[in-house]
This record gives C-alpha cells, sequence and structure tokens, in this order.
C-alpha cells in the first residue's frame, strides 16, 4: 500500500545511486518538483529514461547526477536543443553520458512490456530506419505463426518511476487526467515508485473519459507538493510557463549561469517553493 510521506523522505527511501529511473510526463504533468529534491540530495550514477528528455533531464545531466539515459527525442520543446545534454555528449561536461536512442513507439511499448512483466516488446517499427544501425538494443524477431520479421525492444523495467498526478486520496490512490502519456505504465514497470500530487482528497471521483486510477497498491509513496509539476502544465489547476521554456535557453548555454541558477533554484530551494504556481484555474492550452 501507497505510504504518504514528505517530498524529501519519499526520495531519501526510494531513490538510491546507481538507480535506473524514470520520471514521465508528455508535456503535461511532468515531475520537477521530484526531479530537483533528487538532485538536492545528491544522488548520483543514475540511468535516467523518458520518451521526451526536456528541461528536467537537462537539469540532472547538468549537474553531473546521469550516467546515461534512454529516450526517445530530447530537446526544449519549441525552442531548441538541450545544451546540458549537447555539453555532457560532446565535452563528456560534467562527465560522460551513455546514450540509448529508440523511438517514440518503441519507448511505448518497451513500457508497456515491463508493466506486463515480459522480457521485451516487439513491434511494426525501425522499417528502412537507421537507428537499428547503430543501437545493439533494436533487434528483430520473426512471428512463428506468419513469418513476419518484427522489431524487438528490451522491456522498461526502472527501479524507480516517478510522477506527478492530480489528485491522490487519503488510501494512497492516485488521479490522472487529460494527457497521461506513459505515467501509468512506467509505475506499473516500476520496482518502485513516487507520485506527487497537486492534492490529496478524501474521494478521488474521476470525472472524465479518459480518467486513469492507479490503485493504492501499485504506488510506493504519495507526496503532495501543490505546483510540483510547474513550469509544465496541471490540468485544471495551472498552465504551461511558455516563458520559462524560453528563458531556459540562454540560462542553460552557459556552464557558470546553468551552476548559478542550480543553486538559487534548486539547491537553496524546497517542494514548498512550487506552491506559488499551484491554485485550480481554467487551464486554456494542453
Amino acid at each position: 500500500m501507497a505510504k504518504i510521506l514528505s517530498l524529501s523522505q519519499a526520495v531519501a527511501e526510494n531513490v538510491r545511486d546507481g538507480d535506473t529511473v524514470a520520471m514521465e510526463g508528455f508535456t503535461h504533468l511532468i515531475p520537477y518538483a521530484a526531479g530537483h529534491e533528487v538532485i538536492r540530495q545528491g544522488r548520483k550514477d543514475l540511468f535516467l529514461i523518458r520518451m521526451t528528455p526536456d528541461i528536467l533531464y537537462d537539469q540532472l545531466i547538468g549537474v553531473g547526477a546521469a550516467r546515461g539515459m534512454k529516450f526517445s527525442w530530447g530537446g526544449n520543446p519549441g525552442v531548441g536543443s538541450l545544451h546540458r545534454f549537447r555539453d555532457a555528449v560532446e565535452n563528456q561536461w560534467p562527465r560522460p553520458l551513455e546514450i540509448d536512442e529508440h523511438s517514440h513507439a518503441a519507448m511505448a511499448n518497451a513500457y508497456e512490456a515491463g508493466a506486463a512483466n515480459l522480457p521485451f516488446a516487439m513491434l511494426r517499427g525501425y522499417i528502412g530506419a537507421d537507428l537499428p544501425k547503430v543501437n545493439p538494443n533494436i533487434k528483430s524477431v520473426t512471428c512463428p505463426f506468419t513469418g513476419e520479421v518484427l522489431a524487438a525492444v528490451p522491456a522498461i523495467r526502472p527501479d524507480v518511476a516517478i510522477i506527478h498526478a492530480l489528485r491522490a486520496d487519503r488510501k494512497g490512490n492516485v488521479l490522472l487526467e487529460g494527457i497521461v502519456g506513459v505515467q501509468k505504465e512506467a509505475v506499473l514497470a516500476a520496482r518502485r515508485s513516487i507520485v506527487t500530487v497537486e492534492e490529496i482528497v478524501d474521494e478521488l471521483n474521476p470525472p472524465s473519459p479518459n480518467s486513469v486510477v492507479l490503485p493504492t497498491w501499485a504506488v510506493t509513496a504519495v507526496s503532495l507538493v501543490p505546483g510540483g509539476a510547474f513550469p509544465s502544465y496541471a490540468q485544471g489547476y495551472y498552465a504551461r510557463s511558455n516563458a520559462f521554456y524560453i528563458a531556459w535557453d540562454e540560462i542553460a548555454r552557459d556552464r557558470d549561469s546553468f551552476l548559478a541558477w542550480i543553486d538559487e533554484h534548486v539547491m537553496k530551494a524546497g517542494p514548498e517553493d512550487f506552491a506559488k504556481h499551484a491554485g485550480k484555474q481554467p487551464v486554456k492550452s494542453a
């Protein structure tokens, strides 16, 4: 059953040096507050997994927390490159970074395979693509019934999955709605999980056709962190800060300005600092 913990306690108990860590959220509900807590606690040698690593993983890579990353697209969405990611790959600063690049379809299928406790995922993909030439983790299998050759990738089974969600009840059941990405699959595939939420309520009352409820028995820890997805958005709570994504391009270009930002806004801050972004309000952009 899920334990309701402070974010610092949840990270201390569930994220360990050397872990494989998935922090998911597709444009929506990206777990920034939890990622910052991982940085504050000085976790090292993490192998990061994320379908679309953007600013949060740029920060984790830039502080030297990551030894590698499995991903299917990397960039500052709508703006440009991730400068800390590029610096690590091109110049090994602050340390070398192993990369394992896939397609979106392969990543999503690999999470599903992990959630189902299968060893690998199959998909119709990579036909005519060059990634299999450079990634030894993309192989092929032949269907024993039809003879069709299919792509195969290893299942994703993180040591810990970290997501942000809208609400949890007092028993630790968790509600997501809106764009739900692969958060459900990441949690079900992981050995341990941390879910930060906007609210803890008496009843979830899922209101929409695409609501997803993660049962308490599938979650390790729940932490109340209002605003914890900022600068991404939480449907019904706050909008995406496009201005921050634009500003990050300049902050992250220079190593010194990046480290100064981390010192001020991460190391000298805490989960409570995200609360100023919280508050239920109509969210016009998705």
